[in-house]
């Protein structure tokens, strides 16, 4: 774009997942609209794909520094990108259970209902896999929920490696199916099943992320009425008088410090940016930030997931897998043989490489990291974290982000590592090595501004407008009132789907939830 102009029907904070599928779905809607992404385009270019780049120099992470609940400085794994984490993310795409959207008893506490059944919201996870272009097939998961119709293409496959696990894991008993994911590996797809997927940035454009499935689909069709700017800080927002509108956005943009005015404004930043934005954005109205008058929620709740990365490692057996993320279990994700109670979900990891390795253990030389390596199979367990309204987000004085966090539901994310490491002992993997994520680790973020159903108990009402600000809505991970145990990329899709109906349907215009085919490529 050419400039920046004063004035638009709707502003955009953040061009990721939430940000772009909002986006997505207004672009032929006639309005104009501005997309602000804090960060720049990523470049494709062959560092994509460099492990020493990506885990070692940490050439794309953000630099920026937060703190945590007792005071101590951290640096996030967040990327500030159009595209947002989704650049980096694993293409996992999955749906929540419908029990998920249910009060769900947990032995650490209960994981509450949403303010919308599954059955309201699987109309939007139906445009939500065709908008990312999911891979998989149904009704081999036993917890699956009800489906209106087959995933958009097929599941990928697995290589030899990983179907030999897929039968020894029948013969316990137990399901394995393919992984839902959003690659482009298809007739005509661009995608060459590389080893650089999971963790990394794709140069290929072939990984379903924001950019390319939400974001660049959107700019194509919008005929020049999407304006998105790059590198662009937003400071906050500000309202009118009353604080039941919002007026306009405060940003420095190419060196500059700016307002840009605006009908209707979305918070696209991410659970803990959006967060940050609403608190950072206080005045006389709105005196604990914007959407804070009636609950005291805003920032509260804070989830990431219990997760941890476990290599399971034969001394005689190498692992000659290219792309492993094909294959997850949920036997274990509700009450289970194990437990009365749920431990969560295991699926594929991303080929871990011994120079991976050595950028979390300085202290292990590569030669050995490379020879686990090759010799392990990864696996990504994933437990649900709790709302708590003591792990939150915050904003310093100093205007720093701090995040205080104190994990829970250990136990039985505790017990899900212990029966899937007897159980890859059992299949001759007798060293198991594993390594629970910390508070760095912010890529599966939700919950600082949860929906619901009444102002006293949530930041956001169902369709995600912040309860007593007319035309301020927030459309990421913030909403998710319980994390589940699987990942929300293709959950916050289909909210986002259910949003932009909601905003389109307050102006008595005509909705669709048929997209067509998005292009896989800018």
């Amino acid at each position: 774009m050419s400039e920046l102009k004063k004035f638009y029907d709707v502003i955009i904070v953040g061009a990721g997942v939430g940000g772009g599928a909002l986006a997505n779905s207004l672009a032929e809607s006639g309005r104009n609209i501005l997309m602000i992404e804090r960060g720049p385009r990523l470049p494709r270019e062959d560092d994509n794909w460099s492990v020493d780049a990506v885990f070692h120099k940490k050439k794309y992470a953000t630099k920026e520094e937060w703190r945590d609940k007792d005071g101590q400085l951290f640096n996030p794994s967040t990327y500030y990108y159009v595209g947002g984490n989704s650049k980096f993310f694993g293409a996992a795409t999955l749906r929540f259970r419908r029990e998920d959207f249910e009060d769900l008893q947990h032995e650490d506490g209960v994981a509450p209902a949403w303010p919308v059944s599954y059955d309201e919201f699987e109309p939007y996870y139906a445009v939500a896999e065709r908008l990312m272009g999911t891979h998989g097939i149904a009704g081999l998961d036993p917890t699956e929920p009800p489906r209106s119709g087959p995933m958009p293409y097929p599941a990928i496959g697995h290589e030899p490696e990983i179907a030999y696990f897929q039968d020894k894991l029948k013969a316990k008993g137990l399901h394995p199916f393919p992984l839902p994911i959003a690659i482009d590996y298809h007739q005509g797809g661009s995608c060459i099943r590389c080893r650089t997927c999971d963790g990394f940035a794709c140069k290929l454009g072939a990984k379903g992320d924001a950019e390319v499935r939400l974001v660049n689909p959107a700019l194509a069709k919008a005929n020049g009425r999407i304006d998105l700017i790059t590198e662009t800080l937003v400071h906050r927002l500000l309202t009118d008088p009353s604080g039941q509108r919002v007026t306009g956005v405060e940003l420095t943009h190419q060196g500059q410090k700016q307002i840009v005015e605006a009908d209707l404004f979305v918070s696209s930043a991410g659970a803990i940016n959006s967060a940050a934005l609403l608190l950072r954005s206080a005045n006389d109205a709105h005196k604990r930030g914007l959407g804070n008058n009636l609950s005291d929620q805003l920032g509260r709740n804070y989830m990431a997931h219990n997760n941890t990365a476990m290599m399971a490692i034969s001394p005689f057996k190498k692992n000659r897998v290219v792309f492993q993320k094909s294959m997850a279990i949920n036997d274990f994700y509700l009450a289970n043989r194990e437990k009365p109670y749920p431990l969560g979900n295991v699926q594929g990891l991303g080929k871990l490489q011994g120079g991976m390795l050595t950028a979390g253990a300085a202290w292990a030389p590569e030669w050995l990291m490379s020879a686990f390596a090759d010799r392990s199979v990864d696996w990504w367990l994933m437990s649900e974290d709790l709302p708590d309204p003591n792990n939150r987000v915050t904003v310093d004085p100093d205007g720093r982000i701090r995040l205080s966090y104190t994990a829970n539901n250990l136990k039985s994310h505790n017990e899900l590592v212990k029966v899937w490491s007897r159980i890859m002992r059992s299949l001759g993997y007798p060293l198991i090595i594993t390594n629970k994520m910390d508070i760095k680790v912010s890529m599966h973020q939700c919950g600082t501004a949860r929906f619901g159903k009444t102002p006293e108990s949530s930041v956001l009402d169902p369709h995600c407008k912040v309860w007593d600000v007319d035309n301020l809505y927030v459309v990421d991970a913030s909403f998710l009132p319980s994390s589940t145990a699987v990942n929300p990329s293709l959950t916050i899709v289909a909210q986002a789907q259910r949003t932009a109906e909601h905003i389109l349907a307050r102006s008595g215009e005509a909705v669709t939830r048929t997209p067509q085919a998005s292009p896989t490529a800018a």
